[in-house]
């Protein structure tokens, strides 16, 4: 790709501009997606972003990404720079076009870069209009020049800072705007996280994440010469897996200005860990790239089977079965990205699909035939996979057939509100059968169902999905929800448009927590996606001084409280929600007026897959440290 840069001009023509920046501060959740804390990280990506593009246009080695004490953070790489030069158009230098003006970048049919990421050329500028302030240093051609925003208006000139300068570059700092977003610290485990992807999907290209904040900086020195081959290892790892087969498989391809690469290896797990990327962008919602790599797995892992006579006549290996333990990663870089929506979830270029489809389909082909020991072990996983999932299919029937999902599939537990329209609706899943009661008196039954849970909710981390359908606790789940699990899931056939775990404020409420939000990520993660998953919040304690009673959901709380009262006063720790009676629990747990309840979000879907991993797999040392690290924040949990 750098051979051909180098055949194109690079200048301030480049830099075409399509509209102004006007509207980003009064909605910026248009062009980041929201103003929490994910949105504030937004900002990060952006700019790293412009960065990554450098290293994909070959010009760009080493990304360095520092967070400072007064709470801003910069970014410096080795690239380019953008061009010095005043804009024709506009008539100002082109680094505060590109800073200032909305859609305004070399990636809109120029040749300043022929595979690009970012908000394609309304990363820089929103950034901008979202910060308190940001300066740049941009050294292009060896000269420096450098220039201040604030909010982002111009407040500096374009200053000449240095001449003669041995390397170019382009060094952004930049202090979100505490007027626009809820939370303006950067967390320095997400931003790692986020960075080490964009390692793997650019081999070779080095990032340096600092953390200045402390007295002791923390620093990682990122850099993977493996790529997505060393992104599949890494996701293994994390998930303390056992491969079955050593060998990556990897397969890559190119056709005109599109890159195609696809690794994967298969473990003993039972859950699937694919990662979609476009230009390097993280496709959570898939797209052509993986639709044309599902189907071809799924094409290739039957056709061998066949012909080694390992499945008969017409029996057929389903695309779940296929990928049962699969790690995968597939990342295409293409000129025009075609993306749906504004945060790009999803990748809409039809040509992928075949391209993907047809690599696939040969080089994995061609990999089974010269590794017959490796396609055996791939295989015989998928024929286990299969025969648990045809078992689930007879579980499913047996449960019709006895009744369990009949009478409108409800199950008898379940006490159902009146309401109908699905988006006006709350579900409490209930820890026992007492507090169960006491929700179904509470609780006001126009638009809030109870479904108490009886018996253990199974570990689905460790479960093949045939015992998914033998657990008693977790069918009436199923059945109350009514939107499928699985291949079968389909998130229109939703009867609640909140789901709330309701457990004890204790270890196993937490451990109940634990395992129902497990079964959601595995099997229905589009609910937790979609924010249809909450948490409720019971309180702690119950302090009484003659007939006032208040309640606290924190030590602290109850501290203040216990102040506010005055002497004589009894405080009472709830051993469970069955303690309260049905006032109580609508009064503290349940009234949507006074309640609170905590929305479980994924921030990161590799990291909570690591998470999930983790605290429900077999490893017990990375559970005890993940433990013994985060019990200080038991009692306020966000997950």
């Amino acid at each position: 790709m750098s051979e051909q840069t180098n055949q194109h001009t690079y200048d301030e023509n480049q830099i075409q501009v399509l509209e102004g920046l006007e509207a980003v501060r009064k909605r910026p959740g248009m062009y980041i997606g929201s103003t929490s804390i994910r949105g504030l990280h937004h900002l990060v990506y952006e700019i790293v972003d412009n960065s990554i593009d450098e290293a994909m246009a070959g010009a760009c080695t080493k990304i360095i990404v520092t967070l400072h004490e007064d709470g801003s953070l910069s970014v410096r790489d080795n690239g380019r720079g953008i061009p010095a030069g005043i804009h024709q158009k506009m008539g100002i230098p082109t680094p505060e076009v590109v800073f200032t003006v909305l859609h305004a970048g070399g990636k809109f049919g120029g040749d300043g870069y022929t595979i690009s990421g970012g908000l394609h050329g309304v990363g820089a500028s929103v950034v901008n209009a979202l910060s308190e302030w940001l300066v740049y240093e941009n050294t292009n051609n060896g000269t420096c020049h450098t220039q201040r925003f604030e909010r982002g208006k111009t407040v500096s000139e374009y200053t000449l800072k240095e001449t003669n300068c041995e390397t170019n570059g382009l060094y952004v700092r930049f202090k979100p705007d505490a007027e626009v977003f809820e939370e303006v610290v950067f967390d320095y485990d997400t931003l790692l996280n986020n960075m080490r992807e964009r390692t793997f999907l650019n081999a070779g290209t080095n990032i340096v994440l600092r953390d200045e904040r402390h007295a002791e900086v923390i620093e990682n020195d990122l850099c993977y010469e493996g790529g997505i081959k060393s992104f599949v290892e890494h996701l293994n790892n994390i998930k303390h897996s056992t491969v079955i087969h050593d060998d990556i498989i990897y397969m890559n391809a190119s056709k005109e200005d599109t890159i195609v690469e696809v690794a994967m290896q298969y473990n003993d797990g039972y859950n699937e860990t694919m990662m979609t990327f476009a230009n390097n962008i993280n496709t959570v919602e898939g797209g052509t790239h993986e639709t044309g790599f599902k189907a071809a797995l799924t094409s290739v892992i039957n056709d061998y089977a066949k012909k080694h006579n390992m499945i008969k006549g017409d029996d057929k290996l389903s695309g779940e079965d296929t990928r049962e333990g699969l790690c995968s990663v597939i990342s295409v870089k293409l000129r025009e990205a075609q993306f749906e929506g504004q945060t790009k979830a999803k990748l809409g270029n039809s040509e992928i699909r075949s391209i993907v489809n047809n690599l696939v389909s040969q080089k994995l082909a061609e990999y089974f035939e010269e590794n017959p020991s490796i396609a055996k072990a791939i295989i015989e996983k998928t024929l286990a996979a299969s025969r648990a999932r045809e078992a689930a299919r007879k579980a499913r029937e047996l449960t019709r057939r006895k009744g369990v999902l009949e009478g409108g599939g409800m199950p008898d537990k379940l006490a159902d509100c009146q309401e109908r329209n699905a988006a006006l609706t709350e579900l409490f899943l209930v820890e026992g059968d007492s507090a169960g009661g006491s929700a179904k008196e509470g609780r006001d039954s126009k638009f809030q169902a109870i479904l108490p849970l009886r018996g253990k909710v199974l570990n689905v981390e460790k479960s093949r999905i045939d015992r998914v359908y033998a657990n008693t606790t977790i069918i009436p789940i199923i059945q109350a929800l009514g939107c499928g699990i699985g291949e079968d899931f389909d998130i229109e056939k939703l009867r609640y448009g909140k789901i709330i775990i309701m457990a004890d404020a204790d270890v196993d409420g937490s451990h109940i927590q634990i395992l129902l939000l497990t079964f959601f990520f595995r099997y229905m993660k589009k609910l937790i996606e979609n924010g249809n998953i909450y948490l409720a919040t019971p309180p702690l304690y119950k302090i009484k001084k003659g007939k006032q009673i208040k309640y606290a959901y924190s030590d602290k709380e109850r501290d203040e409280k216990i102040a506010e009262l005055g002497g004589n006063v009894e405080a009472s720790r709830y051993k469970g929600l069955g303690e309260m009676n049905p006032d109580q629990l609508w009064e503290t747990t349940m009234d949507p007026e006074y309640r609170t309840i905590k929305r479980v979000t994924i921030e990161d879907a590799m990291t909570c897959d690591e998470t999930f991993s983790m605290l429900m797999g077999d490893e017990v040392e990375s559970r005890r440290n993940f433990i013994e690290k985060n019990a200080q924040y038991v009692t306020n949990l966000d997950i």
